[in-house]
């Protein structure tokens, strides 16, 4: 079905998590957050008005933002090292195998890029890109009766740094037939 003029995505199909090696390298192996169930933004930005002869002259922006908010159900501790920080460290042989997260105090929130998917009603899929993520919000999970784990956390992204056009907050990509996530 050729692409029409309107997405119409449904759902959420996945998310991925990809760190940074440096600043501006991704690191190439993209991380599952399992069970995606949100996957929110909203951009921004702030701006600044010249007042003169008690009227507004002239306004301009400082520059688009994003703040964004995922959710996941269950936990993968690979995810959050790429959302938080921190590290994994696997012990024992099976059955007996232990695989532990640790976060130091010390541990900065490393920036990531983040990826959704959804089926689009219209042909093929959706996808929405966010560079430079940085979990500034609250990373949260919580147990209780009756209830499955989930994962949120909450954050913001800057424009990238690894694109060849610097300046590049966010895509959004409609694909004609389903890509997955690379």
């Amino acid at each position: 079905m050729p692409l029409v003029g309107e997405s119409l995505p449904y759902g959420l199909r996945d998310i991925k998590l990809t760190s940074y090696t440096n600043i501006s390298t991704l690191a190439g192996t993209s991380i599952d957050l399992p069970n995606g169930r949100t996957m929110s933004f909203e951009e921004a930005e702030d701006f600044e008005e010249l007042r003169g002869d008690d009227k507004v002259i002239a306004t301009r922006g400082k520059g688009a933002s994003v703040s964004w908010e995922l959710e996941a159900g269950g936990v993968s501790l690979e995810a959050l090292v790429v959302l938080n920080g921190g590290l994994i460290t696997a012990t024992g042989t099976t059955p007996a195998q232990i695989k532990k997260y640790t976060k130091k105090v010390t541990d900065a929130r490393p920036e990531f890029k983040a990826e959704g998917q959804a089926i689009s009603e219209s042909g093929g899929d959706f996808h929405i890109v966010l560079y430079r993520c940085k979990a500034t919000g609250g990373v949260s999970g919580s147990l209780s009766d009756g209830s499955f784990f989930i994962t949120s956390c909450k954050g913001d992204a800057l424009p990238s740094r690894i694109t060849a056009s610097v300046d590049v907050l966010y895509d959004f990509v409609q694909n004609e037939t389903a890509v997955s996530i690379p």
